[in-house]
């Protein structure tokens, strides 16, 4: 089985990038889109100047516990950058998504509470809610972390989308947004 046909087996439909676009990624960004992978994992990453934005994780059912994700996380970690991804809210009839959630709090990330994620996927019509996670070696703001999404949401997710699907996805500022729970609280 082929690196795309394990995350496609592994990823919700709404989630999956096309075999086309990532590839188109792989060739035309390939200072910034990289792959890596082996029989047991599947990694797809965008490496930014100053971060880093994880586009797919997968590590096979019998791969799973012997440490492959926790070494993958190290070696981005080693990079010395905010580190950035996209994960589905806890299903509780789902027990991957609770699984994935675990384990990106363990190692470290915080969910970006004040960042918005909604989208409609190219592939079913369906509106798709995510949750932003980030690790950070400076305690880097969230707002910083909104800014740096949007970055690769124009950069990476939205390229040559009308060319690839035959139509274009949402602007930014309809997918993406931010709720600075700082000014609304009131202050004493």
């Amino acid at each position: 089985m082929n690196w795309y046909e394990k995350l496609n087996q592994y990823f919700p439909i709404e989630e999956m990038k096309s075999k086309k676009h990532m590839e188109l990624l792989l060739k035309e960004k390939n200072q910034i889109y990289k792959k890596d992978d082996s029989p047991m994992h599947v990694l797809m990453y965008v490496a930014m100047e100053d971060f880093i934005f994880i586009d797919y994780l997968f590590v096979s059912k019998e791969a799973r516990g012997q440490g492959i994700g926790k070494k993958l996380i190290s070696k981005l970690k080693a990079e010395n950058k905010p580190i950035i991804l996209e994960v589905e809210p806890i299903d509780y009839e789902d027990s991957d998504t609770e699984k994935r959630q675990h384990f990106y709090k363990r190692e470290g990330f915080k969910h970006a509470k004040s960042i918005g994620y909604r989208r409609r996927s190219l592939n079913t019509g369906k509106v798709n809610e995510l949750e932003i996670l980030y690790w950070s070696p400076t305690d880097e703001s969230e707002e910083s972390i909104f800014r740096k999404m949007c970055h690769t949401y124009e950069t990476i997710h939205t390229y040559k989308d009308e060319e690839i699907y035959g139509e274009s996805y949402e602007p930014v500022d309809e997918v993406l947004s931010f709720d600075d729970v700082m000014k609304k609280e009131p202050t004493t």
